[in-house]
């Protein structure tokens, strides 16, 4: 298979995720100025709690050998529904059932102390992951290996880059061999060398009858190693199928946003001012 290809699916391995109509309420309560004020007055008045839908009627089946591509604009509810999938967020409504082990890396960085070395926090992640100390020492080598942060690996988190975190995050996450790897956003620093291998890696798990379910906003990514896509807005599934086609429905909604924007800017004068900021 060439490197640009995508995996295709593999058949009679079952189903390593499940989610049917799952729903994520968040309560406004606390998020705005004099929200304490707002509070007392609504338990005195009883009026109802302001809520926020930012997952609604979301099913899903992911089998294992399956990689999802998962896009949408910001605030969409892509994160949340991995952080769902990882058993982070208990779902307001329906149910989802995860079938296997998970390892994720839902936040650049989860899990590292800045004081420690980059070789410490290789210690410390096995055990956020569950491993036994004695397995994460014998996993050790390859994932400074995979990392390939040279001397850097013996120096304190704290004077990585963003690209250096990320870099030994994925390597950590990817070495336990998971049955299920969640992934937010987290190949979109580092080289482009290193890209490359983070890609071939998931391929390797998705062959290997992994399933793998990713958020990004890398519209290439989702087409050359997804076999499967869904794009979210406003916290419901849109459109479900082939990466090609939902990253060309992604791509006419987003247009059509701009343009929306764009119009709606002008009837309320701003162009002008807009105009002007760019000169």
């Amino acid at each position: 298979m060439s490197s640009q290809e995508a995996p295709p699916p593999i058949s009679g391995v079952g189903d390593a995720i499940v989610a049917d109509n799952l729903g994520v309420r968040y309560s406004l309560r606390f998020n705005r100025k004099n929200s304490i004020q707002r509070t007392l007055r609504q338990l005195i008045s009883r009026d109802p709690v302001e809520t926020f839908w930012a997952l609604r009627h979301v099913s899903l089946r992911v089998a294992h050998g399956e990689s999802l591509g998962v896009i949408g604009p910001n605030g969409a509810g892509k994160s949340t529904l991995l952080q769902v999938l990882a058993g982070i967020i208990r779902p307001s409504e329906g149910s989802v059932e995860v079938r296997g082990h998970v390892s994720g890396l839902l936040t650049l960085g989860a899990g590292f102390d800045s004081e420690l070395t980059g070789r410490e926090n290789i210690l410390l992640g096995g055990a956020y992951l569950g491993l036994d100390d004695r397995v994460t020492r014998e996993l050790l080598p390859d994932v400074v290996a995979f990392a390939d942060l040279g001397q850097f690996i013996d120096a304190p988190i704290k004077t990585y880059s963003s690209g250096m975190r990320a870099r030994l995050g994925f390597a950590i996450a990817t070495s336990v061999d998971p049955d299920i790897l969640l992934l937010d956003e987290v190949l979109a620093t580092g080289d482009a060398t290193f890209r490359d291998r983070a890609k071939a890696r998931v391929i390797g798990l998705v062959e290997n009858a992994k399933a793998v379910v990713l958020v990004t906003h890398d519209m290439t990514w989702v087409k050359e190693y997804s076999n499967r896509a869904i794009l979210i807005e406003e916290g419901q599934v849109v459109i479900e199928g082939e990466p090609d086609e939902v990253v060309e429905v992604h791509r006419l909604h987003t247009e059509e946003s701009k343009a929306r924007r764009a119009r709606e800017a002008k009837e309320a004068g701003l162009e002008p001012v807009i105009a002007a900021k760019g000169r």
